[in-house]
């Protein structure tokens, strides 16, 4: 194994397609050079289609962009099960605020670095590319042994589900699904949260600016983000709330107007970074500027110990048009201020598990004058998220906004009487020499929509170790893939015999 501590992208791919298993990290090298956020899922599906085109086996691509690979039982294991192996095509785009990277055309530029594969500012796409890989490492194969194969995958898990809410229930055939989505070696994992999101639109009412006075621009940055699922209990800290916690007090200190306000980017992440146009005379401006240093000085003290890479600091920019009411932009302030965000409560029948969160995601300026907020909840007990998705939605009618629920997705019950459980629990066993974890998860898995559609359908998700997911620390563990690929193999030789 090589540990590689340079930028030059060119020497690290080679390292990269070098490590074990060769197969499968090859695949991965090609998946990083295909653009595959979500919604954009066309290039990745046409580059499965062409090898599975070139490997001669049967493919199809349902209504909602789910393409299913299949693939026969090797010599001797005809009479077994059919196992499908499911990851989903999409990634989230999240980079440094100064790396120059177009997601919709741009290859993730990946290095090794200490046992670790990372993209170079972006998001890796680990998360779920190298389920992918693994899929197309086996489909490829002429030596491995195994009974028949699915390998399903789904469109656009990232923000919203939507291939798994389309998947039809005509689609499968096989009756026991791994899913290669899990982020934490060594657990196995056996249910999970269910979802919703709650959006509110605030009509912002403004005023034209007057010419005397002056704008700058407040940034919140360098905050580590993360999973609002695997991480929101980690207390990284909310750029949203960070920087309205500022406008807030600031506003009660100086006659300031907010003329423009966002912040975070996906559903599904802590936002990492946040920014405000603020208005004012020049005197204000003086006085703000001695305010703003003494704010971030004591908040860089309060939160250094979980954000050691905080800034916060302060341009001048052009005098916008327009700017908030006084009225609207405290109602508003006041919205963000008491939107709940974190984890709520603890699983009283999972050690360690969030049982209820909610995440306060994005502020952003739409059509019409609109700011839109987007929070998304998470629960594995369905009556909890419906709760305090009904609670910000209380608040932000309150707020005079019109609120919008999404459909939202199930959650996974465990089934702790699972076969192939019983199954991944003696093979890891076997293998290593140690008994895995076995855990349900507060993250979404699609799994939940799965079993909706194939209510006898038996899973159990698990993956290597992947951190920082969903944002620009995204890093995978390179011994963990060797295990997760081992591991995997043993499954499909012991894949259970046809009843």
């Amino acid at each position: 194994m090589h540990n590689i501590f340079t930028d030059d992208y060119a020497v690290n791919i080679l390292y990269m397609r070098d490590l074990e298993p060769r197969e499968l990290w090859s695949y991965f090298d090609d998946i990083l050079k295909i653009p595959r956020i979500s919604k954009n899922e066309e290039k990745i599906l046409r580059y499965l289609a062409e090898f599975a085109d070139r490997h001669g086996l049967m493919h199809t691509t349902d209504k909602a962009g789910n393409m299913l690979i299949k693939k026969p039982a090797t010599s001797g294991f005809e009479n077994r099960e059919t196992l499908i192996l499911q990851s989903h095509l999409d990634m989230v785009g999240e980079k440094l605020s100064e790396v120059d990277h177009d997601f919709h055309k741009d290859a993730i530029k990946a290095r090794i670095v200490d046992g670790w594969v990372k993209a170079s500012g972006t998001t890796l796409g680990a998360d779920d590319g190298i389920g992918i890989a693994a899929s197309m490492a086996i489909l490829a194969s002429t030596t491995l042994k195994h009974g028949p194969l699915e390998c399903l995958f789904t469109a656009d898990e990232e923000t919203g589900m939507t291939g798994a809410f389309g998947l039809q229930s005509s689609f499968l055939e096989g009756k026991i699904l791994l899913n290669l989505d899990s982020e934490d070696e060594g657990e196995i994992f056996i249910g999970c949260a269910g979802g919703i999101d709650t959006v509110g639109r605030f009509k912002a009412k403004t005023k034209r600016t007057i010419r005397s006075k002056v704008a700058r621009k407040i940034f919140v940055d360098g905050l580590k983000g993360g999973h609002s699922g695997d991480e929101i209990h980690k207390k990284h800290t909310n750029a949203i709330k960070l920087l309205n916690r500022f406008l807030w007090n600031a506003d009660r200190k100086f006659p300031i107007h907010i003329a423009s306000y966002a912040g975070g980017k996906l559903r599904n992440a802590i936002p990492r970074a946040a920014n405000a146009v603020i208005v004012m005379t020049e005197t204000t401006a003086d006085l703000l500027h001695i305010y703003f240093d003494s704010f971030e000085k004591h908040i860089k003290k309060e939160i250094e110990a979980f954000e050691p890479d905080f800034k916060m600091y302060m341009e001048t920019v052009e005098l916008p048009d327009a700017r908030f009411t006084r009225s609207f932009q405290r109602d508003f302030m006041n919205a963000i201020y008491a939107c709940p965000h974190g984890a709520l409560s603890w699983s009283p029948d999972m050690p360690d598990m969030v049982e209820t969160s909610t995440n306060l995601a994005v502020v952003r300026t739409i059509e019409n004058h609109q700011i839109e907020v987007v929070t998304s909840q998470r629960s594995s007990v369905d009556s909890a998220k419906r709760d305090i998705a009904d609670h910000i939605n209380a608040l932000f009618t309150l707020a005079g906004a019109e609120v919008i629920h999404s459909d939202g997705y199930p959650g996974w019950k465990p089934n702790k009487n699972s076969e192939i459980l019983k199954i991944s629990e003696k093979v890891y066993k076997d293998l290593f020499k140690t008994q895995p974890d076995i855990k349900a998860i507060h993250a979404g898995l699609e799994c939940g929509l799965f079993v909706e559609k194939y209510p006898n359908l038996d899973m159990i998700s698990f993956g290597p170790t992947i951190k920082g997911a969903h944002t620009p620390e995204e890093r995978i563990e390179i011994d963990t893939v060797t295990k997760f690929w081992e591991f995997l193999l043993k499954l499909l030789e012991n894949a259970p015999v046809l009843k």
